[in-house]
């Protein structure tokens, strides 16, 4: 209990000061959020409609210890009440505590702080580490955010955290347990070393990354070992007239033969973007994933990995953003996944009541047949408001 007693008093500290000094910034928000999913879920559950109750807080803090050395710690917590959270609870052997209190990375920091019949209450920081900088060089030693993703939706260059598209109240995306070394040689190139642990070493993440630019694109390439495969490839961000052209390539070999049907896998995802005179912004993506995909979909399912990064082997995304006043935005993505005979589509608008509150309503309507992987994966309809500090 010192641990929340600690955190609800920087959550207090912050929210009645301007949560500045020198050598320490405090920020975040609290969000609350109505969630309806719609969802054919096997027996026993007796219902096809659920509705969920989430409020979340997101902790940031960052304490310069030196002009070198920066402590970064970022955390969530979260409320989660509704149909779902009685209904699991109800079934023998099962809570919906065992859906949340899950930490892949190699310390378990995963907390549920409460663990009632009708709600939950859960903790976990994605960002833990020490930060330190000195001239050329950075090397940061924790739990931290490796982002070698290059395209705004799917990443295979991203190795070490890739996320979910679907996940669509984390903005901040997941981090992992590492050490990362970087040697900035000069304005344009790089060399970067990463290593993640894993509690089975099997499944531990290492690779290095040499970045350089050549003819006005900004170019990486990538080699390591990726959970029991060796790994190469990389990517390239630059542009075509006044368009973004950006692309991710991976190739993944296995070190060993394993039980089931995994063979090596080639991934690649290309992107065009563009923003029109009317401050339309438009994205679109597509990708092969030689493996071919996922064999399920789970509404609360397991996140995506960098070396099967999707649900089908061939993938179509597009993504359009407008704004159609300076406090009124509105999006809409669109996924085609054709050899599983299924679409997604999500649209979603914001408004801004105030400099500090936001509001957003957002849908995940996801279609396919019954043979499909997104036979029973259901739809979402989610409302939030959010107040930043």
């Amino acid at each position: 209990m010192k641990h929340l007693t600690l955190i609800l008093s920087l959550i207090l500290w912050a929210t009645t000061t301007n949560a500045q000094t020198d050598n320490l910034r405090i920020s975040g928000y609290v969000q609350g959020m109505p969630v309806w999913i719609s969802a054919d879920l096997p027996e026993p559950f007796n219902r096809d409609s659920f509705r969920e109750y989430r409020m979340q807080n997101r902790l940031n803090v960052q304490w310069f210890m030196s002009s070198n050395l920066t402590f970064n710690w970022q955390m969530r917590t979260r409320f989660f009440a509704g149909d779902l959270v009685n209904d699991l609870n109800d079934l023998p052997g099962i809570r919906y505590a065992d859906l949340i209190d899950l930490d892949d990375g190699f310390l378990n920091l995963s907390w549920v702080i409460a663990d009632e019949e009708k709600w939950l209450l859960h903790y976990i920081p994605d960002r833990l580490n020490l930060d330190w900088q000195n001239g050329d060089w950075r090397v940061t030693a924790g739990r931290q955010r490796v982002n070698w993703g290059i395209n705004m939706m799917s990443n295979p260059n991203d190795l070490f955290n890739i996320y979910s598209f679907y996940e669509f109240d984390y903005p901040e995306r997941p981090g992992s347990d590492a050490i990362r070394i970087q040697h900035f040689i000069d304005w344009a190139s790089r060399v970067e070393v990463a290593f993640s642990p894993a509690r089975d070493m099997k499944n531990a993440v290492a690779a290095a990354l040499y970045g350089f630019n050549t003819r006005g694109y900004d170019v990486q390439l990538i080699t390591g070992y990726y959970r029991n495969r060796w790994t190469a490839g990389g990517g390239w961000a630059g542009n075509i007239g006044e368009s973004g052209f950006k692309g991710e390539i991976m190739y993944f070999l296995d070190l060993e033969k394993t039980a089931g049907n995994r063979t090596d896998n080639l991934i690649a995802a290309l992107s065009i973007d563009h923003m029109f005179d009317n401050s339309l912004f438009l994205i679109v993506e597509g990708l092969y994933n030689k493996e071919g995909g996922r064999d399920e979909f789970l509404l609360l399912g397991e996140p995506l990995s960098a070396d099967n990064p999707s649900f089908s082997r061939f993938q179509f995304t597009t993504q359009a953003s407008y704004p159609f006043s300076p406090l009124l935005n509105g999006s809409l993505a669109f996924i085609l996944y054709p050899d599983e005979e299924a679409m997604y589509a999500s649209p979603s608008i914001t408004y801004s009541i105030s400099q500090n509150i936001d509001m957003n309503l957002l849908t995940q309507i996801f279609l396919g047949s019954d043979d499909s992987v997104f036979g029973s994966a259901g739809n979402v309809v989610a409302g939030s408001i959010r107040w930043s500090f």
